[in-house]
């Protein structure tokens, strides 16, 4: 089929540095409540280490960080810090192999590449071998390993410095028994025993009754109604159990459309991680292609973010969409918005944007959404010196060849170098048809595209480069 007709341009862009963002990140209000009864606010944001919850401390200030930097107060410790690089360490075939023994085998690497901490695949018993349909939350035998072997992997990251982070999927459970009317709706044995009364009441196939969703529907299992004061006290007790004795220091909540933010905002403050981040998943804006104004997609990422107090961090699938478009059809364009900030959620809080290329769902062997195959170190050159932070995926570092390997942990290397964080100041100088031009905090410039366009005065020097980008420092 022919490619669909480009999308309408915005007015020619003017490059000025742009105004400080609109949105500022709401007061942290470390309260929450479960089962209508209020609860003491927790103690400030630690990490509860294997079993411990010693105070950490406090985080070194790097001399490479410019003026721009600061740690952000009344957080979670490393959104406070934004010095984090996440690498997805696992894909849509990783069941297939002693996932974990294989992982455990390269913490050292994965370490000294730079990643500060790796989404670990779920881990718990479920119906799918991939783990996205699970069942008893408690069992810890998946097909990517047993507890055991999750729990020495765990360790081995932990000394390694590197964050092992939960994939928390709470939306939906696969029953172990069949209740009412025939249907799959209870749950037996598990440690977590719920029945109907736990789900929610809209798909008929599983007759829940509990009440109605607060989110989008998941249809292949039953959604759990996470109203019930029950199953919000079951969750505390188990998101707790997988961080203070498992040893998980962060969490990513998988399918965050399908509850409400404040349940995930609960959860986390239940346990109070040392990173969360939401999988809120929407759908762009498309006429004849794909549309350059994408504020009110992004906005509803924000939003998610507030429901949950602002405790909580999202993928940036707004900055994907866009970067994968800009990158694969050479509309630079697309890289700027109305006001001159970035286009995706790094434009307005990018202390709370997650960006990335893939993931196993976009990515891997389901290609749902795929970046162009032969922009990928071009999409990096954007993700990993821009403002967020950056998550990389397993197969574009360890299974896409020396090539593209090289090309990120060149860039890895250059934003610890450059002293880029998740909050960098960020001045776009030029968005057109065939360049995309910024300068970044004090010490780093990029570009993509075959433009000729180089950063203006003394003292820049070529760090890394690939196929139609560069990467300039200077001291």
């Amino acid at each position: 089929a022919a490619p669909a007709a480009p999308a309408k341009k915005p007015p020619s862009f003017t490059p000025a540095k742009p105004a400080a963002p609109e949105k500022d990140a709401p007061a942290f209000t470390p309260a929450f409540e479960i089962k209508g009864d209020s609860v003491a606010p927790p103690a400030p944001a630690q990490p509860p280490g294997l079993g411990l919850n010693a105070k950490p401390a406090a985080p070194e200030v790097d001399p490479a960080l410019g003026d721009d930097y600061k740690i952000e107060e009344g957080t979670l410790p490393r959104i406070a810090t934004g010095r984090e690089v996440m690498l997805q360490g696992f894909n849509w075939e990783s069941h297939r192999f002693e996932w974990y023994k294989l992982v455990q085998e390269r913490a050292g690497q994965i370490s000294k590449a730079g990643f500060t901490q790796i989404w670990l695949p779920p881990c718990t018993d479920s119906l799918a071998p991939e783990g996205y349909l699970p069942r008893n939350l408690r069992s810890l035998e998946t097909k990517y390993g047993n507890e055991a072997e999750l729990r020495s992997l765990i360790g081995e990251l932990r000394a390694n410095n590197v964050l092992p982070v939960l994939d928390a999927v709470l939306n939906h459970r696969c029953a172990t028994h069949q209740g009412k009317h025939g249907k799959w709706n209870r749950w037996e044995g598990t440690g977590m025993d719920w029945g109907e009364w736990a789900i929610t009441n809209r798909n008929k196939d599983f007759m829940g009754e509990g009440g109605e969703p607060t989110g989008d529907e998941f249809w292949g299992s039953p959604n759990i109604d996470h109203k019930h004061s029950k199953v919000q006290e079951d969750i505390c007790e188990w998101i707790q159990w997988l961080t203070n004795d498992v040893g998980f220091g962060g969490i990513r909540f998988d399918f965050s459309k399908g509850y409400g933010g404040e349940f995930a905002g609960n959860y986390t403050r239940a346990c109070m991680p040392e990173f969360a981040v939401g999988e809120y998943w929407d759908t762009l804006n498309y006429g004849q292609g794909l549309e350059y104004d994408q504020d009110p997609h992004r906005q509803r990422i924000i939003d998610w973010i507030d429901s949950t107090g602002g405790i909580c961090t999202a993928f940036d699938f707004t900055t994907k969409g866009i970067l994968q478009e800009a990158c694969g059809r050479s509309e630079f364009w697309r890289l700027v918005d109305k006001k001159g900030r970035a286009p995706g959620v790094i434009g307005l809080w990018p202390g709370r944007a997650v960006t990335f290329i893939d993931n196993h769902d976009t990515g891997s062997t389901q290609s749902h959404w795929p970046f162009p195959s032969n922009k990928v170190g071009m999409g990096y050159a954007y993700t990993l010196t821009h403002p967020g932070t950056p998550s990389v995926f397993w197969d574009h570092y360890f299974d896409w060849g020396d090539d593209l390997r090289n090309q990120i942990q060149g860039l890895m290397d250059t934003r610890k170098k450059a002293g880029i964080h998740a909050r960098s100041k960020l001045e776009i100088v030029a968005a057109t048809d065939s360049v995309y031009a910024a300068l970044v905090g004090d010490k780093l410039a990029m570009k993509m595209g075959h433009d000729g366009w180089t950063p203006s005065g003394d003292g820049w020097n070529v760090a890394v480069s690939g196929d139609g980008w560069c990467v300039w420092t200077k001291d």
